[in-house]
């Protein structure tokens, strides 16, 4: 049995130091057994007259995820009050794809609680509903975002790890080496 290979999903691209952040994170990998996967270990090459950029990237991705045995995503806010779009893609994609997946934050709050921050959230006494400013309504399950996504990881044997490193929500890694040890010690499949 070879080395398991764990993607690591998140909005870290983002980031000025994406590719140092990947690499502190496959190191964390490295020291307990794991191969980590991060999206830009994808090698793009723009050919002209190609596919563009954004489509390579996306193949390469999905290339990854379908490598890889197990998944951790960072599941803090990002641009909003929920999980990044892109990493909430990969989590529905892996959880088809029958891979096991870990998922964090590093915003303890609630959804609901999250999406008050943006503005007035309240409670329609008709429905029993909360309603933002729009008139929708936003869930209030108890969860950390979506109840897809929480679902999502609480499927794989764990619920989504909430630690409140808000100070820097994409660069703390103290959740996700606890997600990685989780990991280290899932069966072999």
């Amino acid at each position: 049995m070879g080395e398991r290979k764990v993607y690591l999903a998140g909005p870290e691209v983002f980031l000025p130091d994406a590719v140092a952040v990947g690499e502190r994170k496959k190191a964390i990998c490295a020291a307990h057994g794991l191969v980590g996967l991060f999206p830009f270990d994808n090698e793009v090459v723009p050919v002209e007259d190609g596919p563009p950029v954004s489509l390579l990237i996306y193949r390469g991705n999905l290339d990854l995820m379908r490598a890889s045995d197990i998944a951790i995503l960072n599941l803090s806010p990002f641009r909003g009050p929920g999980a990044d779009t892109g990493t909430s893609f990969e989590l529905g994609y892996l959880t088809a794809l029958g891979k096991p997946c870990l998922g964090y934050t590093n915003d303890p709050v609630d959804y609901v609680e999250r999406v008050r921050r943006g503005g007035p959230v309240t409670l329609d006494a008709a429905t029993g509903y909360w309603r933002d400013a729009s008139g929708l309504s936003v869930e209030d399950f108890g969860l950390s975002d979506n109840l897809m996504l929480d679902h999502a990881v609480a499927m794989s044997g764990h619920a989504t790890l909430r630690r409140d490193a808000r100070h820097d929500p994409l660069a703390d890694l103290a959740a996700f080496e606890e997600c990685v040890r989780l990991a280290a010690m899932m069966p072999h499949p």
